[in-house]
Parts: C-alpha cells; structure tokens; sequence
C-alpha cells in the first residue's frame, strides 16, 4: 500500500500545459477516481504518478518520499489501460506468469504457481488459464490484464478507463468487481474516467479535473451534494443538476427567463439579497404534484423503468424532474412543481462559484 500526494505540480508539453498546479492527495488503501472531460489531464497525473513523465514543475510524493529520480519499475506500480496489454501468443496463465518472472522481481515457482491460482480465482478466470489470450473476448481480456497487476501485489494500482471500451452491461459487472477486490486488496487505487457513473459508484474519494486544474476533491456524497461551481454541478449527476438563473427577492427564488418564483430555505444573507445568481436543484428533488405552485409543460419523457426522467419547459426555462415510473405524465400536457426549499444550492451567476463554499 501506499500514500500518493502531488504538491504544485504543473505539466507542460511545449507550449501546452496539461496540468496546472495542482495538489493532489490519495490516502494509503483509498480507492480514488480522477474525473474529467477528454484533455482535463486525468491520464498525465497518472504518468507523473506512474514515472513515465517528470513534471515541469512541483513534486511526486510516494509515502513521503520525492520519487522524482525514480523510475517507473522502482516504484513499484501498475499500470492497467484501456487497450488490453497482452502477449497474444502466450496463454492467460503465460500472461498472468510473466511480471513475475522479470530479473527486477524473480518470484519462485511455487510461488508464482499460488499466486496466478488466487488472481485467477478472484476474477473467475480459472478456465481460461490454457487459452491463447487471442481467443478472448474483450472483457475476459481486460480481467487477464486486471489480473496482470493484482499478481505483482504492487504498491499502487494505476488504471486509466480500463471499462471504458467494454459494454455497459459488462462494465456494470466489472466495477463491481474492481471495488470488490480493492477492498479485499486494500492497496491504492488511481482510477481516472470521464464516466461520472463509474466515479460515483467506485470511488472512496473523487477528484474533478477541468482543463488541468483540481476543481474539487471529496467524497461522493460531498461532490454530488455540494459542488463547488457549476462545472462540478453539471459534471456529476446523471441527469445533471438543473440550473437556472435568477435571484432572491424577500427570501423567494424568482427565476429570470421564466417569470416564476419558489420558496427557498437555506441562510438568507443580505449580501445575496437581489444578488444575480443561479439556482441548483437535482432532478430528484424537484416535486411533481397537483396543487404545486408552478404550472409546467412535458416537453419530452425518458423511461428508465422504475422511474420517469421528465423535461419540463416554463416559458424559455427548461429543467429536468425524475419521478416515480407510475407517474401518469404525457408529452405536450401540463404538470405541476415545485422544489426541496432546502436542497437548492446557490451559486454566484459570474463566476459560477457555490456561494456555500465562499463563505
């Protein structure tokens, strides 16, 4: 197991930079998921951490020890991908045998023989230890290679959107198994994905990353409860937070576009009194019932099975309400909502910041 922590690093490749300042913590046995869009950086902190890159700047702490003189096999990490690093003519147990047989970590046979049988028995690979790696599907494939790096016992595991190429039914079924055996394991795990579903769902703690700056760090249910923007608002959350512009007039959310108001319960300071802001409600707690306030149009309908995801339009404001499936709602007629007065989550409509986090 081990400690991570990225202090003031910045990362540049000519005159591009990829990560800015940033400081990074990962607790020793922690499972934790880098979030972010294509080029927000996720997979150059994976690299730093990995010793395949040196950062321009700043520093890379493995267990409180500077590892910038390091290489990658003298930290003792391993790395999974999305594209399956398999020897296509060995079998899986050939592939499974192979870290273990390197001149930097020589393993006895007998041990090597005990360890490939307990991997291959955590991933449900038993039966294809004779297989040529070439004759498996993709998600055997990514197991042999998950199973690569758990036969090491590294210090830290290193994967970069390693579900990303499976099918969702699949991927559903892997990122159980991967928390499982994290948990099992207790090693630390460095996941990064732009899959808000895999973060959530995998991550002890999660990081989000926009355009190679640490937007926020914290627990699931801190990232999803209170963003610290509205990038963070719209990047976790399926389907997002709604937005919508307005302000607070005698302690009521009067929405701008729409020309509508609603309660609002939270601390009502007078800094944010008429103040141009942007109101934040989850799907979930937006409350779609007859005798509620506001009068709204079923602009379209998502059938999830055991709820209903349903775009609602007042005036030129849209926003999204997720209710339960036996919801009678159709398309082009007129419901009514309201919200949680006490999950609205203020943000400053220039900046975007949560004005829970300035204070």
């Amino acid at each position: 197991m081990a400690h991570i922590e990225l202090r003031n690093v910045t990362k540049k490749f000519g005159n591009q930079t990829a990560l800015r300042n940033l400081d990074l913590e990962i607790a020793d046995g922690e499972f934790f998921v880098l979030l972010g869009e294509t080029g927000a950086g996720k997979t150059t902190t994976l690299r730093l951490v990995a010793g395949l890159e040196k950062p321009t700047e700043g520093q890379v702490f493995i267990d409180g020890v500077d590892v910038a003189d390091w290489g990658a096999a003298e930290r003792d990490v391993a790395l999974v991908l999305q594209q399956y690093s398999l020897y296509p003519r060995y079998t899986v147990r050939q592939n499974l045998e192979f870290p273990l047989k390197s001149k930097l970590r020589r393993v006895a046979d007998a041990e090597i023989a005990e360890r490939v049988a307990r991997v291959a028995k955590t991933l449900r690979i038993e039966n294809l230890l004779e297989r040529k790696t070439d004759r498996l599907s993709g998600g055997e494939m990514q197991r042999v290679s998950i199973g690569r790096a758990i036969v090491r016992n590294p210090r830290v595991f290193l994967m970069d959107e390693p579900l990303s190429a499976l099918d969702a039914k699949l991927r559903e079924s892997l990122r159980t198994e991967l928390k499982n055996i994290q948990m099992n394991l207790g090693q630390t795990f460095l996941f990064v994905t732009h899959d808000q579903i895999e973060a959530m769902s995998m991550g002890d703690k999660i990081g989000v990353l926009n355009n190679g700056k640490l937007v926020q760090s914290g627990t699931p249910n801190e990232i999803y409860n209170n963003p610290k923007n509205t990038f963070v608002a719209r990047s976790v959350g399926s389907p997002p937070m709604n937005l919508i512009d307005g302000k607070l007039v005698d302690g009521r959310a009067v929405m701008k576009a729409a020309s509508f108001e609603l309660p609002y319960a939270g601390a009502n300071g007078a800094a944010t009194e008429g103040r141009a802001l942007t109101f934040g409600i989850r799907p979930e707690d937006v409350r779609v019932e007859s005798g509620a306030p506001i009068e709204a149009m079923v602009h379209d309908i998502e059938n999830h099975g055991v709820e209903k995801i349903l775009t609602l339009r007042v005036g030129e404001t849209t926003l999204r309400a997720t209710v339960p499936a036996l919801t009678d709602v159709a398309i082009d007629k007129p419901v009514r909502f309201s919200w949680d007065a006490e999950r609205v989550v203020l943000f400053d409509k220039a900046s975007g910041d949560s004005l829970q986090h300035s204070a």
